[in-house]
């Protein structure tokens, strides 16, 4: 019953998400669409800019709209109420309109672009805009209706209210005396100063917004973090599903290394000499003056492998001779197929020599 115990609680530790998210686990949420953002800082920036316009191109909004209005009357006045000239008139209100608007649309784009690209940079993806059957589910959206993230939504949404009316309130009460006397002003007075007042709400009210946004800027990193968060299992899955199952890797490497040492083992039957230490290591080499330009390793081996070495050379009487020194030295120091280095030419020559010797040819090779 304990190790029952032991091993459930085992099991759920493993399952609790208390670890870091990996880089893997991040590009994964990236590609997904799922960043740390803040739905608010492009809206502060954009109403920031489109103010600031304002600020400087609030005089040539102003007459452009009064060229528009000033114009109407003209037709109307002069022109006789027929369906073409309606048309005519409404479509040459759009146009100026659109002329007054563009600025603005430009400005708000190009804020909204920099305030995205500023918390996540270039990112497009389509997964949030596929269709999935989930999203529509009854059960799982009255989840949400009713979770913690929703009341920390209403939450701020309250406080932005309070703070906007604040603002604007504090604002219109600092103009007051000016305000209570636009009846008195002149028609582009009172424009002049509406326009006025719209601007220093619109600049106030941004920079407030966007110091609200930076705060929740900070809660929704805090708030991806936590979401993204990994179990120890969901690590080790990762790990296998990116380097592979370890035990699968290992027989991968195993059935590997058993391939090199038969194509190894079938290179001895052409070697002319096995150099051993004479127990743990073994090295063939193989020299043909008329192919090579030095003798060539074409087998090695510690232990076992240096066994089946000698073995397999004994098999096809191929010599056999012992040299502790040499055999350690072409070991460590010369791959398998490399020809062997200056520094032991004439100790593998003096030995190629022996076995020329006894084979009874000068020369080499089989």
């Amino acid at each position: 019953m304990r190790t029952y115990r032991l091993k459930m609680n085992l099991q759920y530790f493993s399952q609790e998400k208390t670890e870091k998210a990996t880089p893997q686990k991040r590009q994964d949420s990236r590609n997904k669409g799922q960043v740390a953002r803040s739905a608010e800082i492009p809206s502060a920036f954009m109403m920031i800019g489109v103010f600031l316009f304002m600020s400087f191109l609030g005089g040539w909004i102003i007459e452009g709209l009064q060229t528009m209005i000033r114009s109407n009357f003209v037709y109307i006045t002069n022109w006789t109420l027929t369906e073409q000239n309606v048309d005519l008139m409404l479509k040459d209100n759009v146009w100026q309109a659109a002329v007054i608007a563009a600025p603005l649309m430009g400005i708000s784009l190009v804020m909204g672009v920099i305030a995205n690209y500023m918390q996540v940079g270039f990112l497009v993806s389509t997964d949030p805009l596929q269709a999935k059957l989930e999203r529509i589910n009854p059960l799982k959206g009255a989840k949400r209706i009713f979770s913690a993230r929703t009341l920390v939504e209403l939450l701020k949404s309250l406080i932005k209210i309070t703070f906007i009316s604040a603002v604007t309130f504090t604002v219109l009460w600092n103009k007051r005396e000016e305000v209570m006397l636009i009846s008195q002003k002149s028609i582009g007075d009172a424009i002049s100063l509406v326009g006025s007042l719209i601007v220093q709400t619109g600049l106030a009210v941004g920079i407030l917004l966007l110091f609200l946004a930076l705060l929740d800027y900070v809660y929704q990193k805090y708030d991806f973090e936590k979401n993204i968060r990994m179990s120890k299992q969901d690590i080790k899955d990762e790990y296998k599903k990116s380097e592979g199952d370890p035990l699968i890797k290992s027989k991968i490497k195993e059935k590997q290394r058993a391939l090199g040492m038969n194509r190894m083992i079938a290179e001895i039957p052409s070697a002319d000499v096995v150099i051993t230490n004479p127990t743990h290591f073994a090295v063939a080499l193989k020299y043909d003056p008329n192919e090579m330009d030095k003798p060539t390793v074409v087998a090695k081996g510690m232990d076992y492998v240096a066994l089946k070495i000698k073995e397999k050379a004994k098999e096809h009487d191929i010599i056999t001779t012992e040299n502790v020194q040499l055999a350690r030295a072409l070991y460590h120091q010369v791959e398998i197929g490399d020809g062997v280095p200056e520094d032991l030419f004439k100790a593998v020559a003096e030995i190629l020599a022996y076995v020329y010797s006894i084979k009874g040819y000068p020369g080499g090779g089989n």
